[in-house]
């Protein structure tokens, strides 16, 4: 864990905050981990122009999850590859994500369950949230929380490949 306090600049945009973000994670844990290359990653949801963090209680996840019904938002990840606590790398990943119309019993039912807590926009796609898409344009990983794809890649031009 890299014990960054994910704290929003206001007036900072979505793809810029998860950057920072995303870097501020990599060179606090490279900082502990000198010798090693770390990933850092934020991932950051949008709709109708206001960026949805973690909600903040069970209201907050309740109009979080309403704002998202019927509606397609942009999930933003952004990597960051540390060593050294320089970054090497870093990058936003974006997907859009499009919401079939949920009942009020769902979204209660899905807050009661407490998985949308720790996440940003209060769904999980890996989860019981993840019936709620009707379509992702881009990478399912990439609503997850990692893009995976981009990160081997990315991985791989630094010479570290899986073994």
């Amino acid at each position: 864990m890299s014990e960054v306090p994910e704290e929003h600049i206001a007036g900072e945009p979505a793809r810029d905050y998860a950057l920072r973000m995303a870097c501020d994670k990599a060179s606090a844990v490279s900082s502990r981990f000198p010798d090693a290359i770390v990933v850092g990653a934020d991932t950051i949801v949008v709709c109708e122009n206001q960026i949805l963090e973690k909600p903040a209680d069970a209201a907050d996840a309740r109009r979080m999850l309403a704002m998202l019904s019927s509606r397609t938002h942009t999930v933003v990840t952004a990597f960051a590859l540390a060593h050294g606590e320089k970054i090497l790398e870093r990058a936003p990943v974006e997907s859009r994500v499009t919401f079939r119309k949920l009942s009020e019993a769902e979204i209660d039912t899905y807050v009661a369950t407490d998985e949308p807590f720790d996440k940003a926009g209060a769904y999980g796609i890996q989860g019981v949230g993840g019936s709620f898409i009707a379509h992702v344009e881009g990478s399912r990983d990439n609503v997850m929380g990692l893009p995976v794809e981009h990160v081997v890649a990315a991985l791989a031009r630094h010479d570290v490949r899986p073994s």
